[in-house]
This record gives C-alpha cells, structure tokens and sequence, in this order.
C-alpha cells in the first residue's frame, strides 16, 4: 500500500501542476474570472489532496496495523480528487452547471478520508 498511495500521490502532484500551468497559460484567455476562480479550485485542493495520498502512503508504511482504514482513506481521496476536482475543471471549461452538483460528493468523500486518516493514527 506504501507504493500504490505513494505513486498515486506524486503522479497526482504532477498532473495538479500539469493542469494548473494549463489554466494559467492555456485557458486565461478562454475563461472569464469566475470559471477560472473555479478552475482554480479545482488545482488547489488536486494538490492538497495529492500531497493527503503521499501521507497515507507513509503512513500505511510506519501503521501497518491500521493498513485497512488506511486503505479506505486513500481510494476516498483519489475518488474524492477525481470527483471533485474533475468536476470543477469540466465546469469550467465546459460551462456546464450541472456538473457542479458533483462537487459535493468529492468534498465528502475528502472529509471521510480525513477522518479515516485520524481514526487510524488513534488506533495505532
């Protein structure tokens, strides 16, 4: 599990900056200031949340006795990248608003992934 959240982790790292110097290079012309606010968005938690799977993977590493939660922690905030940030880029770029209403979902799933990380670090 060290490995698989860790990669994770840093080709998400690597694609947050990807996208980000696209927005900031590619797209400034395309989108007015509020669809790339939300763009932004998008970027900024991308990597928060890279950098929170690069935690799960060291930590799945040192708590091998919680590797379950951990586990669990991990995919929430992979799904929770891709759902809410890859709804926050589609929004943008696509104008779509619709699509916003996926947005939560993400959030919840990082707010339970969170959790999830707290509750194995007690336990262990």
């Amino acid at each position: 599990m060290f490995k698989l959240f860790t990669v994770l982790g840093a080709l998400n790292a690597f694609l947050s900056i990807a996208l980000g110097a696209f927005g900031a290079h590619g797209l400034k012309d395309k989108l007015n200031a509020y669809y790339m606010d939300i763009y932004h968005t998008g970027v900024q938690y991308h990597m928060m949340h890279a950098i929170g799977l690069l935690i799960v993977g060291l930590l799945a590493e040192r708590l091998s006795s919680q590797a379950g939660l951990l586990g669990w922690a991990g995919w929430l905030m992979f799904v929770g990248i891709v759902l809410f940030s890859g709804s926050l880029y589609a929004l943008s770029v696509t104008k779509i608003g619709v699509l916003g209403a996926i947005t939560p979902v993400g959030g919840v799933l990082f707010l339970v992934s969170w959790l999830l990380v707290v509750i194995s670090v007690i336990r262990a």
